[in-house]
Formats: C-alpha cells, structure tokens, sequence
C-alpha cells in the first residue's frame, strides 16, 4: 500500500512533519511494509517556513533585523536545496505576536526588517521569493521594507521618512537610484489570502486596523496617508494600482509588492501546493492523508486540507482527516473531498493536557492506527 500524508501543524503541538511522522508511525503499527511518503504542508502563513524549508530538504537562516518598533529582533528563514529559493514570513520581523496588545499602534510599526531578510537572502544568492504576509503589525503600506531595499522614501526637505505610518504621513518624494541592484532580478510569490483594496471601508486601515492598535480617529487619517502614498507612487511606477484585489494585504504589503518588485499574490494553499510537487506523489498513492490543528467549516473556505483533498479527488484517492478536534460543521468537509476525519482526543483532558506535544503525538499515533485497522479489515471508505 502506497500512502501519501500531507497534514498541516497541529499549532502549539506539532509541526507538520511532526504530525506526519505522528501518523507514518501509527500506519506502521498496523501496515509494516506500507511505502509511506510524509510531504510538508503550510497554508503560507504562521509554520510556512519551517515547514517547506524542513520538508524540502532546505536550511533555516537566522539573522538580526529591524522589529517592528526598531528594536533588533532575531529572524528566521528558508533556503531551499536549489540555493536560489528563499521561503519568509513576514510575521519574523513585522509580527503582531511581536508586539503586546498595551502596545499596538501602527502610526510607528514598521515593515523595515522584512526588507532586511529579503536582503539577506539576495546577498546569499536568492532570487526566487515565497513570501507569507499574514499576521504583520504595520499599516505603513510596505514602506519600511522598501526603504531597506534601497528606495528613497523622502520628506519635502529630502530627508528619509520615519517608520511607521508616520512615514507615509511625511512621504513627499521617492527615489529609485539606490535600489539594490538584485532586486531586478528577483521574482516574488506572495501567499496572500485576502482581497481587499489598499484603501476605502473595505481597505487595510478600516479593516485590520483596529486589531493593530489604530483607533476611530487615526484609521481615516492612515486610509488618506496610503491613497496620497498610491497617488505619488503612481508617478513612478504607472501600474500602481490601490484597488488591486489584495493591495491592501498586510496593512499594504500586498501594494508595495506588486508596485515596487515583480511579484503576483497567490493563494497561500496553492503555492504550497506547486512548490512541494504534491500531485506528483498523490498520484501514485492507494491513500492520502491529510487534517489540521481543527477541523470545522471554514476548513472548506481554501484551507490546506481542502486543497490536499482537490488534488486527491482529481486522481481518485481516498482521503482521510485527522485532526485535535473536530466541530459539528466539519462534516462540510465530507462535500470537499474528505472522505472520512476523526478527531485524535481520546478522553477527557484540559486544553494544556491535549496540546502537550508528547500527547497530541501518541493520540495521533493511537487514533490513526484504529482506521488502519478498519481498512486492513477490508471495510472500504
């Protein structure tokens, strides 16, 4: 039997190899000679990183960057075996679990040390980007990230602008003579789920604001900071678009990739997807495995099981689902490609007993190897 396992992190208990390795092991329990490949899984945002890096046969890089209040922070990232592919998330050096919540205020955070790892990566010869921008702290349209690659963000006196949304406030001028020359070089694919606009009520500031820190009276006034920022990028770059489905990603992130670099925005699931190769393995399988920390309704809603259950389908595999818990609306799954899920919880227990990675690792191994029972019996899904 030929099995392929695809299964995102269980957060807070197991990474995605970890629940992979968690699952081969209860398989073996039962199906000794099974071929059994465990292939990473992410959805591009929190886990991305180590899982393609690790997955694919890549190295984690650490360097010192630019926090989102200027403080210096450590961040971590991928390259990949080929030496040119770098795996980020945006959320090592511009994330809101950075930043406690007495303290959000994105009229200072900055995307700054973003930039930094993405010039890290170039100096070590990369210039294919998988870039995840979810879960950032900043509202300042990308701007600290473009002013690390080497663009003039400029007052009217022709001084370098502050960090933050601040920055956008004081922009009078861009400048491109100082752009890092690699960068012309390089291709971004960025995981960005969302589609709002750069600005308006459906925009970044109204949006996602308020759980940045932004407040009645300062969302307006950032919402008019980043359509004069539009506006004047305009001027140098004629595509500039602020209405771009997802422009207004990652407080503007989304924007500044797609004015200032040569990226597209993709869905996170779907590069994940490309990049590992997973349809290759899926099609030789007899199984395929996959699940996720929790299984409900809004797993359907693009989520990575879903998308391993799409390529699955495509093929004709059965699929089964493991996951920490499982809610009444997951049986949506079933119309998605699940054939079957089953929650690894095998009795009572606290939040802190069932998240304990050496428990969730056994309940996983145990659970799975009940339903590899069933199947070894004959009883088909």
């Amino acid at each position: 039997m030929k099995i392929v396992i695809a299964i995102d992190s269980l957060k807070g208990s197991l990474t995605s190899l970890e629940a992979g390795d968690a699952i081969r092991g209860g398989i073996l329990r039962v199906c000794p000679d099974a071929a059994v490949q465990v292939r990473p899984l992410a959805d591009g945002g929190e886990g991305t990183v180590e899982a393609l890096t690790l997955g694919m046969g890549g190295s984690i890089q650490k360097v010192s960057v630019t926090g989102p209040f200027g403080e210096k922070v450590e961040a971590a990232y991928g390259i990949l075996q080929d030496g040119c592919t770098a795996i980020v998330e945006m959320a090592a050096a511009a994330g809101i679990t950075l930043v406690p919540t007495e303290e959000r205020n994105p009229y200072r955070t900055t995307t700054y040390g973003v930039g930094e790892i993405l010039k890290d990566a170039m100096g070590k010869g990369c210039r294919h980007f998988i870039v995840g921008i979810g879960g950032s702290a900043t509202n300042d349209g990308g701007l600290g990230m473009l002013q690390a690659l080497g663009y003039g963000m400029l007052d009217a006196d022709g001084r370098d602008v502050p960090f933050g949304a601040e920055g956008l406030q004081r922009l009078a001028r861009i400048e491109t003579g100082k752009v890092l020359p690699e960068l012309g070089q390089c291709s971004f694919r960025i995981a960005c789920d969302v589609t709002n606009p750069l600005c308006g009520g459906n925009g970044c500031s109204a949006v996602y604001g308020p759980q940045k820190g932004a407040t009645a009276e300062t969302i307006p006034q950032m919402d008019k900071w980043l359509a004069d920022y539009a506006a004047l990028s305009r001027k140098t770059f004629a595509h500039a678009d602020p209405n771009f489905a997802g422009a207004g990603a990652a407080g503007g992130m989304g924007f500044a990739f797609l004015t200032y670099t040569n990226a597209v925005l993709e869905s996170g699931i779907r590069i994940v997807l490309e990049e590992t190769r997973l349809e290759e393995y899926v099609r030789e399988a007899d199984l395929v495995i996959t699940g996720e920390g929790r299984l409900d309704a809004q797993t359907v809603m693009g989520k990575a099981p879903v998308g391993v259950a799409d390529i699955a389908k495509r093929h004709g595999k059965p699929v089964l689902a493991f996951a920490g818990c499982v809610t009444r609306d997951a049986t949506a799954c079933n119309a998605h490609g699940i054939d079957a899920f089953f929650p690894i919880l095998r009795g009572v227990s606290t939040l802190e007993e069932a998240m304990d990675a050496d428990n969730a690792r056994q309940n996983m191994m145990d659970t799975v190897e009940q339903a590899m029972r069933l199947i070894q019996a004959g009883i088909r899904l």
